[in-house]
């Protein structure tokens, strides 16, 4: 195995590609932001990326600046490349998401005049393994942009081959085709109310309370499932818990700045989920998914006024 596999220089006129896009677990090449990665000492690695200036998600409906939700994907990109790509992860196993921290610089992430190029240096500070082979990774992501820090993030994910996953999942698999999804998803709040331009971004539905919404899962959303999925993925479940901390009382002017988020369990996709809202300390917006009687996600959101 390569140890590094860079596809972008820096010299004027140079060709940039972005790396395997099942490096990186999507089939879009569109949704695969990494370009490239180095190891630069043990367990420490570079990667750089490419952010385009216009996502449906991914960047502000005005398109003045870069999401949150973007820094989540691209950390998380960089834990499943570096898996495959430096601690030899055979790709087709299956990984879960347990933790993940992203806290951002606004005011540095504006949409420029061309696509940004961060770079995001990470390091391994824990490995678990079993019979010799990694099985989990947790690291901490530091990403710049032109020199300066625009966000920080924490990660851990393990992995799991695909006879024990499916051991695990009791043939609730995607590939078995048995799961009965609720079609068509529960009517919508207002788009401008969660901060997204279209109807089809908006994953919360209204009920009679105030502090608590269902969550709208369509299985055909090109971003959160652009592959078959056997349950409601993480990006998902951080976009909605953006979307709550908003609707629980963010106006135009509400910037979202941090998640702090665990995931304690899969959620369904055939089962009704409840996102719940408190406020927590220093204004902070602590958002909680609920299935059945099991809390499957919790996330603090912070703010910031624009």
């Amino acid at each position: 195995m390569p140890e590094s596999r860079q596809f972008t220089e820096s010299r004027p006129g140079a060709l940039t590609a972005t790396v395997p896009r099942e490096l990186v677990h999507r089939v879009a090449v569109a949704e695969t932001l990494l370009t490239g990665w180095n190891r630069t000492g043990t367990d420490r690695f570079t990667l750089t990326a490419q952010w385009p200036r216009a996502h449906q998600l991914h960047v502000s409906p005005d398109r003045s600046a870069y999401e949150p939700l973007l820094i989540a994907e691209t950390v998380r990109q960089c834990g499943a490349l570096l898996a495959h790509s430096a601690y030899e992860v055979p790709i087709g196993h299956q990984f879960v998401l347990q933790e993940l921290r992203v806290d951002t610089h606004p005011e540095h992430l504006a949409v420029g005049a061309a696509p940004a190029e961060p770079v995001i240096d990470i390091t391994v500070d824990e490995i678990r393994r079993r019979g010799g082979r990694p099985t989990a990774l947790r690291y901490d992501a530091v990403l710049r942009l032109g020199g300066e820090r625009v966000a920080t993030g924490r990660v851990a994910v393990s992995w799991t081959n695909q006879s024990v996953y499916r051991r695990l999942r009791r043939g609730r698999t995607a590939d078995i085709g048995v799961l009965r999804l609720p079609q068509p998803p529960p009517p919508p709040l207002p788009a401008g109310t969660v901060g997204r331009a279209l109807r089809a971004d908006v994953l919360l539905s209204p009920t009679a309370r105030s502090d608590r919404w269902r969550l709208r899962v369509d299985t055909a959303h090109p971003v959160f499932f652009d592959h078959p999925l056997d349950h409601i993925p993480g990006m998902l479940l951080l976009e909605a818990a953006r979307q709550a901390a908003r609707a629980h009382g963010g106006g135009d002017r509400w910037v979202p700045t941090s998640f702090h988020a665990a995931f304690h369990q899969y959620a369904e996709l055939d089962k009704p989920v409840w996102m719940e809202v408190s406020t927590g300390a220093g204004g902070d917006v602590q958002v909680v998914a609920l299935q059945g009687e099991s809390a499957a996600f919790e996330c603090r959101v912070g703010a910031a006024e624009g």
